[in-house]
């Protein structure tokens, strides 16, 4: 660890503060930090420290900097302050300052990632980044706390329990919103459109099964991730033996949802895509060295069988969501559907430094298969498609049959009892009008068979924008959308075989 700082007995004309200072931190907790900054010199500084003696003697300045702050700081600062909490939040200040991705972990806040991503984990169950020094909500994760609250992506956390988070790391706000099941926590949430207001929400210990599913209309699976856990791939490939044997083989489309996924691991995002290509590049990661590049291809073997795909999309599908969508886009593998996503396209390595935690660093950038990277652009739909509900209209039409004198329709079925003919005098009574296949009682298209009427709208259907639905709900615009068009490309290849 040491020759890491080699250059600090080579000029001993300028070791008296900091060479006091390091020496200083090798008893105690403190050594715990020193540790932590050799680490991090093997990592970032040693390959430019012992390059040239300009650059040592640049970075052995720097160095001298932070130990002239450092000794200050514990000698004067108002209250007393440990030199484990200096180091750690200097580390912290300076991957955060790198970008909005880059942070540095302690050894509980490393559990807790590491959990995270097994599936199961304490909090409130929200994905944040931080932005303009306020926690935005990048997504509520399904039926969580949070989801359960009516927090919304975009949703921008300005004080917790009181407190503003103004001054805080991403990773104090996180800890602050963590804490014991069943206990509570008041956020204060600004949202466009609205005045700022609290919400009191219950932690829990929350356990992701990262995918759902169901059969829509009985003839189209329907998918979610809701997030890239180590679970996800396995998920899939369940889900999708599942609904094939509900449909008795006759499956028309898949719509995979991926609205309000945060991403997760790359390993899971590659083997989701994997899932539905054949062949070709999934995505490829361009570090800072041409050395780091790499590329992850597609094996042969579509589990739905070619069938066609539908993916949705929005602006809380961040970075393994965004993978995933931009592969299947570039292949022309699936439809994308919905609203822009996030535009996430970096890729952070967990990097543990042993007794320490771990560090998360953007180490390199994703590009789709054709070479474009979403990075602060995300990824465009296919078919733009907002979150909206249905409005049913009652706009009452005269038909031809109203007309007096009209001609009747020689394929129509007889009259019942009863029932007044076509082309009757007004007032007379009508036949009972038969259910109609569209409108708000229709079943075609409506998730797990409810009646939506969200995939058919009868005429007089107004869109208007609101609230948006539960993903897969009764009311969910965006996925009806989806199922009819799976249904009309159905009916399309089935006239052209015909």
């Amino acid at each position: 660890m040491t020759e890491n700082f080699k250059p600090f007995s080579q000029e001993p004309a300028r070791r008296s503060r900091s060479h006091r200072f390091f020496r200083g931190l090798r008893t105690g907790a403190a050594a715990a930090a020193l540790l932590a900054c050799g680490a991090i010199g093997a990592l970032t500084l040693a390959p430019h420290v012992v390059s040239a003696d300009s650059k040592s003697s640049e970075t052995y300045k720097q160095l001298d900097l932070f130990g002239t702050v450092f000794e200050r700081v514990r000698a004067d600062y108002v209250e007393p302050i440990t030199d484990q909490q200096l180091v750690e939040t200097a580390l912290n200040g300076m991957l955060t300052s790198l970008d909005p991705h880059s942070n540095y972990m302690n050894e509980k806040s490393f559990r807790d990632m590491q959990v995270q991503t097994r599936g199961e984990f304490g909090g409130l169950g929200l994905e944040v980044t931080m932005e303009n020094g306020a926690i935005k909500v990048v997504s509520p994760i399904d039926d969580t706390p949070a989801f359960k609250a009516g927090l919304k992506s975009g949703d921008l956390i300005v004080s917790i329990d009181g407190e503003s988070v103004q001054g805080l790391t991403l990773s104090d706000a996180v800890d602050k919103m963590r804490g014991p099941a069943n206990s509570a926590v008041k956020l204060t949430i600004r949202r466009a459109g609205v005045d700022p207001f609290e919400v009191s929400v219950n932690r829990a210990v929350i356990k992701i099964d990262p995918v759902k599913s169901s059969l829509v209309g009985g003839d189209v699976a329907y998918i979610r991730i809701s997030t890239f856990s180590e679970r996800a791939d396995e998920g899939i490939s369940k889900a999708m033996d599942r609904l094939k044997e509900q449909s008795g083989g006759k499956l028309r489309g898949v719509v995979l949802d991926l609205r309000n996924n945060p991403g997760g691991l790359l390993d899971q995002a590659v083997s989701v895509s994997d899932d539905f290509l054949d062949k070709g590049e999934i995505v490829s990661t361009r570090g800072r060295r041409s050395e780091d590049q790499q590329r992850f291809n597609a094996h042969s073997g579509d589990i739905t069988g070619n069938l066609p795909m539908v993916v949705l999309i929005n602006g809380g599908s961040a970075s393994a969501s965004e993978i995933v969508a931009g592969a299947l886009q570039d292949h022309h593998r699936a439809i994308l559907m919905g609203t822009r996503s996030f535009g996430k396209g970096s890729v952070q390595t967990i990097i543990p430094l042993p007794g320490h935690g771990a560090m998360r660093l953007t180490t390199a950038r994703y590009f789709t298969p054709s070479g474009r990277s979403i990075q602060a652009e995300g990824i465009v739909p296919d078919i733009d498609v907002p979150a909206a509900r249905l409005q049913i209209i009652d706009e009452r039409f005269q038909h031809e049959a109203d007309l007096r004198g009209a001609l009747s329709n020689p394929n129509a079925p007889p009259a019942s009892p009863g029932a007044a003919p076509a082309g009757a005098p007004p007032g007379a009574k009508p036949a009972t009008p038969a259910t109609p296949r569209t409108g708000p009682t229709s079943q075609r298209g409506a998730p797990g068979g409810a009646g939506a009427g969200a995939a058919n709208p009868a005429p007089g259907t107004a869109v208007v924008p609101g609230e948006p639905p539960q993903p897969g709900g009764p009311d969910d615009y965006q996925l009806s959308r989806a199922v009819d068009l799976l249904h009309g490309i159905a009916l399309y290849n089935g006239r052209t075989a015909n």
